[in-house]
């Protein structure tokens, strides 16, 4: 649907607007055979994992193992258009950045490595040996390696990024952003503070085993869609399924499993949330504590009358610390205060808390609606609190879920892609390759942003993933990446970062996750480490889209071979031609991985040992601990509003339907009715009526921060929608660039892309 229509959707999530939607992904990319073919291979035992999201499967092995997102992003990697050098000489760059992102992508897969000539703003088909020397000259050119920067997408399979993270380390740097610093960072700190572990404890079995399911920021319908199977099982045999989220999102609503043909023809909806609680944007922490705070009145009244204790006594004096200082701050916080901050009232956070007492075991998910704001680590440390309180880690049925977006986001972070490197682990790596790796800390994604501002010349090495467009403070960021003498990226499809360029600038094409890998021994399988570390095999099916393409790990090899030359005691090309023998020194290196190769050639792989879902807490106290937080009260939200005396709004941003991270695939939003035009605001209808305005005005949009900068999007279409008053929801990235740089999260410093303050101003016509 092209033409621009907002409309109430009345149906549930997946059924067949699914069906429908993932038809006419494989009719559009021009080859429904090849990708009918290629969607059945997707997550089988030889087949590819798939390159969406990072939610597991349950045996590997059943027939249909994809949803409407995983199928989009399949058909648009098997897609028969090619973006050829023939592109590329009809378009200069600047005409290229005027297109949308959804026009980008809709050029199709990349042919041939390409070089950006200045002279004619044209990028130019190079050989990959002219490529290679270029990037290495730039790096061995730099007065420190500490002026290079390399950055890794979620869907890089892990022996790319363990010879990624080796080449970087043995050239000299910790300098490694990447896009877990724009996501879950804030989990991986939280839990590795209070639980001694940055990883989810429970497994897909766990999830028939929970009695009550809490969801905490995340729209599984259109992010993760295969996790609403879970919950649909969950919710038939009567587990509570709690969402807590400010706008009503369809996925956490109703359910219409489009994989069964009975529920389909027979017209059966199953109900996904058994309660559903719209908080402010930012309210969690503070509807967790009010919901803890019930439990521990409970516990005394419990006490009093001498009743069974609602707490688990015995697990927190075996398993825990700082238990008392932490009771005491949570029966101190005010209820007005936590009313106020969450947007609950007080009798929604006691049934809440009912249900939790009520259920034996509790799984608590959380994704970006949690790890996007200043206070994010609080928030999950009290997420953790109250799995604590009832024992509720480290048995079946319960335990914290974490909810991570790429594939192999959580791989890419075990295979040691991390500016904040351990000692240990820097040892170990030596060791096995005979070299001195680098100790000082590197650069994540808003440092490495701020020193290509600050410092020019440096070299920009991204593997996959969109930067310019998935970072905030989108002017900023393009100002810093053309600030470097060097742009390089790997990649499978044209996208708005290689417009962003350098002086120099490469475009380096690569296979996809769909496509066969041929190496000097023969076929490929690369791993991967979905979100609740289990590990397994991906192979190709496909032949590559050109054949001028290398793989991930071969443009590692490479180019380390290029920059390091003699230098370097590793035999690149030698782990190449075998991927085995990369997963051998991977072996060496981690001792979760020993006898890799064998143990993930078993049906669905193996499972990394997690410490906390065993009950051993590698922390500095030796066990589990409570942390006290107050509810927060001076956010950058809260100094706004007493600033001003109109409006101030509180903003996150999103992604649409037919969108994964910052990849376009349609204009369509279908669950939240909006078609045909991704430049909405959604705005609760006495929020529009207060500003003298009606649903399809157009308005522009301008956050506030302290830092002196102005920064503004224009012309996006008022939409009314059923969210709390005084927040407000768009998509990303059109709206990134509202978020400043110097805005993050406390400690993890993940940028604050679901609380922006901002104003609104009518949008006057022609003012573009």
């Amino acid at each position: 649907m092209d033409k621009k229509v907002i409309q109430v959707y009345t149906q549930p999530a997946g059924g067949w607007g699914a069906l429908k939607s993932v038809a006419q992904q494989i009719l559009e990319q021009g080859n429904p055979a090849k990708g009918a073919r290629t969607l059945l291979s997707a997550n089988q035992p030889d087949g590819f994992d798939c390159p969406g999201c990072a939610w597991p499967d349950a045996d590997h092995t059943s027939t249909f193992e994809f949803c409407e997102n995983g199928a989009k992003a399949v058909a648009a990697e098997s897609t028969a258009r090619r973006a050829t050098p023939d592109l590329f000489a009809d378009y200069t760059v600047t005409q290229l950045a005027e297109k949308t992102d959804h026009w980008l992508e809709a050029q199709g897969r990349l042919t041939h490595p390409l070089a950006y000539d200045r002279v004619s703003d044209k990028y130019l088909p190079v050989s990959w040996d002219t490529a290679f020397e270029l990037i290495a000259m730039h790096l061995r050119a730099l007065p420190t390696p500490d002026d290079a920067i390399f950055y890794t997408s979620g869907r890089t399979s892990n022996e790319a990024a363990f010879l990624y993270q080796l080449f970087v380390r043995e050239f000299g740097t910790n300098n490694f952003p990447d896009c877990s610093n724009m996501c879950h960072e804030p989990s991986g700190y939280a839990m590795r503070e209070a639980i001694g572990t940055g990883k989810g404890t429970v497994l897909l079995a766990d999830f028939q085993k929970a009695d009550a399911i809490l969801i905490f920021g995340q729209n599984p319908g259109t992010n993760h869609p295969r996790m609403l199977g879970e919950l649909r099982a969950a919710a038939k045999r009567g587990a509570a399924i709690m969402s807590f989220n400010p706008l009503r999102e369809r996925g956490l609503e109703k359910f219409q499993n489009p994989q069964d043909m009975s529920e389909m023809l027979g017209g059966k909806v199953t109900t996904i949330s058994s309660d559903y609680f719209q908080l402010n944007i930012g309210g969690d922490l503070a509807a967790v504590k009010g919901m803890i705070k019930c439990v521990l009145e409970a516990d005394i009244v419990a006490q009093a009358n001498a009743q069974p204790r609602v707490i688990d006594v015995a697990f927190i004096a075996e398993h825990t610390a700082n238990f008392e200082v932490f009771a005491a701050d949570v029966l101190a916080e005010s209820w007005d205060v936590i009313v106020s901050e969450s947007g609950l009232d007080r009798t929604q956070i006691q049934r809440a808390a009912d249900s939790y007492m009520a259920a034996g075991k509790v799984i608590a998910c959380w994704g970006m609606g949690i790890t996007q704001h200043k206070h994010s680590v609080a928030t999950i440390q009290m997420i953790l609190n109250l799995l604590l309180l009832r024992g509720n880690i480290g048995r079946p049925g319960a335990g914290p879920c974490p909810v991570r977006g790429h594939s192999n986001v959580q791989g890419d972070r075990t295979m040691g892609i991390n500016e904040r490197p351990k000692r240990a682990f820097l040892e170990r790596l030596g060791k096995a390759f005979d070299f001195a790796p680098p100790l000082e800390d590197g650069y994540d994604t808003v440092s490495a942003i701020q020193a290509m501002l600050d410092s020019p010349d440096k070299v920009f090495f991204a593997m996959g993933g969109n930067f310019a467009t998935a970072t905030p403070d989108t002017p900023l960021t393009h100002r810093a990446l053309q600030n470097c003498a060097l742009t390089v990226h790997v990649t499978t499809k044209l996208n708005r970062s290689h417009l962003v360029c350098g002086r120099e600038a490469l475009i380096l094409p690569c296979l996809g996750r769909t496509e066969i890998d041929i190496q000097a021994s023969g076929p490929q399988a690369v791993t991967v480490e979905d979100s609740m570390s289990m590990v397994h095999l991906s192979s190709g099916i496909n032949p590559p889209a050109s054949p001028d393409l290398l793989s991930e790990p071969m443009i590692v090899a490479r180019l380390a071979m290029a920059t390091l030359g003699e230098k370097s005691n590793t035999d690149w090309m030698g782990l190449v031609a075998d991927y085995d023998r990369i997963r051998d020194k991977i072996a060496l290196v981690f001792d979760e991985f020993a006898d890799f190769n064998a143990r993930v050639k078993a049906p669905g792989g193996f499972h990394l040992r997690n410490s906390a879902g065993e009950r051993e807490w590698l922390t500095t106290s030796g066990k589990a601990n409570f942390y006290a937080h107050p509810v927060p009260t001076d956010l950058p939200i809260h100094q706004a509003r007493e600033q001003r005396d109109s409006p101030v709004f509180n903003l996150a941003t999103m992604r649409s339907h037919d969108q994964y991270n910052t990849t376009i695939y349609g204009l369509n939003d279908r669950y939240r009715g909006v078609f045909g035009e991704r430049r909405v605001l959604f705005i609760h209808a006495e929020d529009i009526a207060a500003i003298g305005m009606q649903a399809g005005d157009w308005v522009d949009i301008e956050s506030l921060s302290d830092d002196g900068i102005r920064r503004q999007v224009k012309r996006f279409m008022l939409v009314e929608y059923n969210i709390p008053r005084g927040c407000l929801a768009a998509y990303f990235p059109e709206t990134n660039g509202l978020v400043p740089l110097s805005s993050f999260a406390d400690h993890a410093r993940t940028p604050t892309s679901k609380s922006i303050p901002v104003i609104l101003h009518p949008h006057l016509a022609g003012n573009e």
